[in-house]
């Protein structure tokens, strides 16, 4: 390759010009500029706060709780909070529970949902628009809560973790977005792999999927937050408290700090309400914070290909 053919580098913070040359920015773009970086700045440390506040609380003591209404970096650090978390081996059975149901609800919904999108996706499937009609007709009004216990209760779901996953499977929005994503990938594609012999299922793992990744690691981020997160659902079929979730157990271990009528068998001692507080709050969203990293470069792309065709 020829380097004199090449481009020339502009300097970070030059503009060109049509011509091709290159000029330094003026004073309005550098006051821009900066009032740009200082107020998206000033956003983050909004945004930041909340969680340096409910970590740092949770490492502080009752004493600098009780004298300092926002903690950040606590004068003294202490760990009694999650030692009262971690008090029981009842946690980590319901760390187990949550990640069961999180892992595969998470797999079962993206199943589902990627296949009835994909068939939805062909304006050649006959009843398409009323099946497409029937499930955003859910989004905007649904059975309730009572006739869905009932049909759990008819299918014998009562306490079993089935319950947590199938009355779930297919989020409506989640559906629609993933709908949106197939349609716009061209049908030329799908063409050549059927001239090559592919079924219509060959089709979908071979060509469409592969190309629909981003799509589908955005979904399925929401699937498994919605199913880490869950909580009424188990609230109402869950009834053995050897199979409750994470988030119900933190739920009895904040009554139980609160001095509230619960189960006080699930641990052996209480410290501050306040710090237990945020020491559960810290539990129930570490993971998902450690995951979101993994994926948050798809998480855009996928979020914004799948809503807007074109």
């Amino acid at each position: 390759m020829n380097t004199t053919d090449a481009a020339p580098r502009v300097p970070l913070g030059r503009l060109v010009n049509r011509t091709g040359s290159v000029r330094r920015p003026t004073t309005a773009v550098r006051i821009f500029r900066v009032v740009n970086v200082v107020v998206l700045s000033g956003f983050a440390l909004i945004c930041v706060l909340p969680f340096l506040n409910v970590l740092g609380s949770s490492l502080a003591t009752p004493g600098e709780l009780a004298t300092r209404p926002f903690v950040v970096i606590p004068e003294t650090f202490t760990l009694d909070a999650y030692r009262y978390i971690l008090s029981t081996p009842t946690i980590f059975r319901a760390l187990g529970v949550s990640l069961f149901v999180t892992v595969v609800g998470t797999f079962v919904s993206l199943l589902l949902t990627s296949f009835m999108a994909y068939a939805l996706s062909k304006p050649y499937l006959r009843g398409r628009r009323v099946i497409n009609f029937l499930v955003v007709f859910t989004m905007l009004f649904s059975g309730g809560m009572i006739p869905t216990f009932i049909v759990v209760q008819n299918l014998g779901l009562i306490d079993s973790l089935w319950a947590l996953i199938l009355p779930v499977a297919i989020n409506a929005f989640n559906f629609v977005i993933m709908r949106s994503f197939f349609q716009a990938i061209p049908d030329s594609l799908e063409e050549a792999a059927r001239i090559d012999g592919c079924s219509d299922l060959g089709v979908f793992l071979r060509i469409v999927l592969p190309m629909s990744l981003a799509s589908i690691a955005t979904i399925g981020l929401f699937y498994a937050v919605s199913y880490w997160n869950t909580y009424q659902n188990a609230i109402l079929y869950i009834n053995d408290s050897t199979k409750w979730p994470i988030q119900v157990l933190l739920r009895q271990i904040v009554i139980v700090a609160s001095g509230m009528n619960a189960d006080a068998s699930v641990v052996d001692v209480v410290p501050p309400a306040q710090s237990v507080k945020m020491a559960v709050i810290v539990v129930a969203t570490l993971p998902m914070l450690l995951v979101y990293p993994f994926i948050q470069r798809y998480f855009v792309k996928g979020a914004l290909i799948g809503s807007v065709k074109g």
